[in-house]
């Protein structure tokens, strides 16, 4: 697996919120937190995993490396209790990777029935999402219409994803999320674009 080292980029931010979505992607992500850790050790980290994620991650494996104990995308009983104020309010920028179709469609609908998704309708921090797609997916109406609709909203960025092979068919006709340092790169991109002013966002 390559590091993306010819990627790598400053980062301006000190808060990373980081939702990690049900995608096979995400078995990857333990190796992407250290490698965040080892190369941007100035920036705090929060880890978050939908439901669907801890399909192919644990909460151990994500909680390590400064970032603390992994959250879960979930309500709490705990009324006095708003995960979706604090993480918003606290994070600097957002990083969906990898991004499943599910949760690529709650966002651009403008869905908030979860804390990370409540988080990023509503900050306005630069968000990045790195869709990780099944076959047919990258293609779909569907999904063309909810790229659409994200690539709208001045403070997001999508990354396209890269042919992969699906997990399901053994076929190269799946979608894989962009290189996690390019996101990192995204990310950046984003930031200095909003503190800038208008912001041409990277085309493919």
């Amino acid at each position: 697996m390559t590091t993306g080292a010819e990627a790598l980029s400053p980062l301006g931010l000190s808060r990373l919120l980081l939702v990690v979505t049900g995608s096979y992607s995400a078995a990857t992500m333990p190796f992407w937190l250290n490698w965040l850790g080892e190369v941007y050790p100035a920036t705090e980290i929060k880890v978050v995993l939908t439901h669907s994620a801890q399909r192919f991650v644990t909460r151990q494996g994500m909680s390590a490396h400064r970032s603390g104990e992994a959250l879960v995308d979930a309500w709490s009983d705990d009324n006095s209790c708003a995960p979706h104020v604090e993480w918003a309010e606290w994070a600097e920028g957002i990083l969906v990777y990898p991004a499943s179709f599910h949760f690529l469609a709650r966002l651009a609908l403008g869905l908030a029935d979860s804390p990370a998704l409540l988080a990023a309708q509503c900050t306005p921090a630069p968000v990045v999402v790195a869709p990780a797609l099944p076959p047919g997916g990258w293609q779909s109406p569907a999904c063309t219409a909810h790229v659409a609709a994200l690539s709208a909203r001045p403070n997001t960025a999508l990354l396209p994803p890269r042919p992969g092979v699906s997990k399901t068919t053994g076929r190269p006709d799946a979608w894989a999320p962009a290189l996690f340092p390019h996101a990192i790169r995204e990310l950046e991109r984003l930031r200095c674009g909003l503190a800038a002013g208008p912001y041409e966002k990277a085309a493919g």
